[in-house]
This record gives structure tokens, sequence and C-alpha cells, in this order.
């Protein structure tokens, strides 16, 4: 059987990481290959010489701010063992860890293809623009991009020349949004196709198959949120005023402050959003399992230091002919009535677009 290696982002802190690559294994995998993800650690060179320039009032500073979130650190790593679990389980690595500067001699013979993507690996302000995630360590003819994303509307400077090279020696592209493919249209003159994230090419009984409520799942009807950016006042205003006017519980999956709800794995994750009432949420993935779901949602725009990750949202909606679930543009009298009478259409289209992309690529005739 032919094997192909996955190139994605490992990180075990983030549901939509996880789900995607169990995703993106598993479609493969339907095509008839051996799969398993590469485990990797892009190195940014200039992170240590920051660091030493720091004056020492500002180190001091760093210091005791991370004694003072001890108590969170510990959440966290416990909320890092919850995801561990899951990719142990479901999701098959490597035991080598690669890296810019170590890869095994003649590491690239054992495999067939090489696939990066999905998720931000091209995004260079989280991947410093690591030449692993363009697969430059491997022939050719062997590397496939499978849906990845910029997660940025522009590439800085420094990178433009890099990124040029690199894309333009992956003979099969495909992004995960728009503005991924104006961003290699405009490097390097290609067109690049746009593809669904591998999560929406699994469907909803695969889903709910490894899903599993969480121990501290409320018993009566409950409203969800997961916001990766923080949630402004604006939004908590409106958040609480619906729960309020409808009697809803608040369940936040992202506070760290609700350890019991912090810490569950991606199982019930997927088991949280199936059961809500409604979902708010500034996250792509978010959007992604509520439209897989029929979950009601609403999407806000993301705050803080990523606003034009935005795109990728801007994408999916319209794809899907949801720019309504959008909070800017949520009528009062649709917010529990999502309609999703015509997603399965556009859903057997695009699966059929990534399949064609993939079936392509891997010069196979399997069927999914």
């Amino acid at each position: 059987m032919k094997k192909i290696g996955i190139v994605t982002i490992i990180d075990y802190s983030n549901y939509g990481n996880r789900l995607q690559n169990y995703a993106t294994q598993e479609v493969l995998k339907s095509l008839g290959f051996n799969v398993i993800t590469i485990v990797n650690a892009p190195k940014p060179a200039n992170v240590l010489s920051k660091i030493k320039r720091m004056p020492i009032n500002v180190i001091i500073s760093k210091a005791i701010n991370k004694a003072k979130n001890f108590k969170k650190n510990i959440v966290h790593r416990q909320r890092i063992a919850a995801l561990k679990k899951f990719t142990d389980a479901y999701i098959f690595e490597t035991d080598t860890c690669i890296t810019e500067k170590y890869i095994p001699n003649n590491f690239s013979d054992e495999f067939d293809y090489f696939v990066t993507g999905s998720d931000q690996v091209w995004n260079p302000t989280f991947r410093y623009g690591s030449p692993i995630d363009f697969l430059t360590f491997a022939p050719k003819h062997k590397r496939i991009a499978y849906a990845p994303s910029f997660g940025v509307s522009k590439i800085p400077s420094d990178y433009v020349k890099r990124y040029k090279e690199w894309l333009s020696e992956i003979p099969y592209l495909s992004v995960r949004e728009h503005a991924g493919a104006k961003i290699i249209k405009e490097l390097t003159g290609r067109e690049a196709v746009v593809l669904i994230d591998p999560t929406l090419m699994l469907p909803k009984e695969r889903w709910l198959s490894i899903a599993k409520p969480a121990k501290n799942k409320p018993k009566k009807e409950y409203m969800l949120t997961y916001f990766l950016g923080g949630i402004p006042n604006e939004y908590k205003r409106k958040i609480y005023g619906i729960a309020k006017k409808n009697n809803l519980q608040v369940i936040n999956l992202a506070d760290i402050n609700d350890r019991q709800t912090y810490i569950v794995g991606p199982s019930e994750f997927i088991d949280f959003i199936n059961s809500a009432s409604l979902f708010c949420t500034d996250s792509f993935h978010g959007v992604v399992f509520s439209i897989l779901l029929e979950t009601p949602f609403i999407v806000f725009d993301r705050v803080g230091n990523f606003p034009s990750m935005n795109s990728r949202i801007e994408t999916i909606l319209s794809t899907f002919k949801l720019e309504s679930r959008h909070q800017r543009n949520i009528d009062d009298a649709s917010i529990f009535n999502a309609d999703y009478s015509h997603v399965d259409l556009i859903l057997e289209r695009e699966r059929k677009k990534a399949l064609d992309f993939l079936k392509k690529a891997l010069n196979i005739e399997a069927g999914f």
C-alpha cells in the first residue's frame, strides 16, 4: 500500500487543529493509502536573539506574570493532555520529529507522497516561513498542497521571495480561502483551486461516532460560546441578552477560569456543539461544525492580533450561502432557526471538487 506523509501544524491545544488533522488522515485513507502525520517543529532563528535584547525590567516583569499565571498554566496543561489523548486514539503520528535542521537521511524515500495542509501551515506569523511546510525536503513530484491556509491577506515583504520560490515548486496547489488563492496568483501567476476544509469532507454521522458528552454537560438547554480572540463587552451584551431572554445557560468553551469545561477534548467539543441550542463563535472550525451538525450559530469577527484571519470565515459563509449567520446580519427572528436545507447540495459539489483534485494529484481512480 502506498504511503502518504501529512505535514501540518501539531497543536495539542487547539480543537480545530486536531480535528482537521484527523479529517485529512481519514480522507486520504479512504482513497487507499497508508497515512501518517509527520511530527514537525519549525524553529524561528530570531527568537533567542529577541530574548537577549530584552531590557532586564521586561524580563523580570515576564517572570512575575508567569508566576501569577501558574494555576492557569496547570489547567492549560490538562487541556493539552486531553487533546493529546484524542491524538493518540485517532491520529497516527511519526515517532521522530523533523525540523528545518534535522531531517533523517533518505526520509522522503519512505513516502510516495507528502501532503501539506490543511490549517494555517503557510501563516508566516505562526510558522515563521518554514520550508518544511512547503515540502522542500521532498522531490517536487511528491508535493501536494491540500487546502492549506495563509491565515493572512498579505505576505510580509521579508517572506515574499521564499514563498514565491516554494509555491512555484508545488505541482498540485490548492488553498482553503479566496484570499489565499489571490496571494498565490500575485506571487506566482498560478491559479490555485479553493477547496473546503477537510473537516467538511466527513459526514455528520462520522463525527458523531467519535463524539462523547463531557462530564459537566448541562442537563438544561444551553448556549455555547467559543472565542479564540476574546469576547469584547459588545459581544457579551448580545450573547447574555439572548441567553436571558430565552432562559439558556451559557457555556464558555475557551474560558480557562471554568476548568471543567476548558479541559474537555475534541470529542466533547463536537458533542457540545451538537447539543447546543445556539453556538456563538469567532472560530473557523466553530462555523464548520455548526454547519456539519446543523446547529444554529452566530459568527463574530475576531478581535485581537489577527483580524485579517476573518477571510477564512468570509469564504465559508459565502460558499455555503450562510452570510445571514454573521452577527452584523443576524435577524432576531432567525437566531434559532438556521436554514440548512440547501447545504447538502453544496457539500456534495464541494466534496467532489476536493476528491477530483486529490485523485489527480495522487494519480488514482478510487472513490470516497
